[in-house]
């Protein structure tokens, strides 16, 4: 069976729960509640593992907080012995409008911390990642409180289905390959009649 490590980035703690920094936890608690998978607390980060089609995703949330994503991602990338080329890492995006999703087969960090840390902890940027748009919308320096700022209700409305094609992009990088993902995940679904 093929493995995959899926990082969703995000911060521990009541506090940080529903915080636009943690959509990447909240894009794999909702794959977990909807596979039955539980969570275990383990080295530098919680686990669970789902299955799809033969694969294996072990679902990674680190506990080292966003700034030091890294340890935790080098720790089970050695752990489970894998290749650099079956790891996803899901951030939030500050350069994206809210809702929109981007598939990278690598890239730079962007200014995102977590990838910061994961880039030099790895020392290299050619792995998977999924950026979940927040939107910008914040006064000049009011970034750390926007980024750690609750989602509004009605963005919190519309988390399931941003979620689920977060999920359903991640299983198709692991059954038809990274470009026909990118295909799927780069288009922003319609909605309201909107283009």
């Amino acid at each position: 069976m093929m493995n995959y490590l899926v990082v969703g980035l995000g911060n521990i703690g009541a506090e940080y729960a529903e915080t636009r920094h943690n959509m990447g936890f909240m894009a794999l608690d909702t794959w977990a509640q909807e596979s039955d998978a539980i969570f275990q607390s383990g080295r530098y980060g919680s686990t669970a593992e789902v299955s799809f089609k033969g694969r294996k995703f072990i679902l990674l949330k680190p506990s080292t907080y966003m700034n030091l994503s890294g340890k935790a991602v080098r720790y089970w990338m050695n752990e489970l012995k894998l290749p650099i080329e079956n790891l996803i890492v899901i951030s939030d995006d500050l350069n994206l409008p809210f809702g929109t999703i981007r598939m990278r087969k690598n890239g730079s960090a962007g200014g995102h911390n977590g990838l910061t840390n994961i880039n030099e902890m790895l020392g290299t940027q050619d792995y998977a990642r999924i950026r979940m748009g927040i939107g910008n919308d914040f006064n000049r320096g009011g970034q750390i409180d926007f980024v750690l700022g609750k989602l509004s209700s009605e963005e919190m409305s519309m988390m399931p289905e941003i979620c689920h094609r977060v999920i359903d992009g991640i299983k198709a990088f692991a059954t038809v390959g990274a470009d026909r993902a990118m295909n799927t995940v780069n288009t922003r679904p319609k909605t309201d009649g909107q283009a």
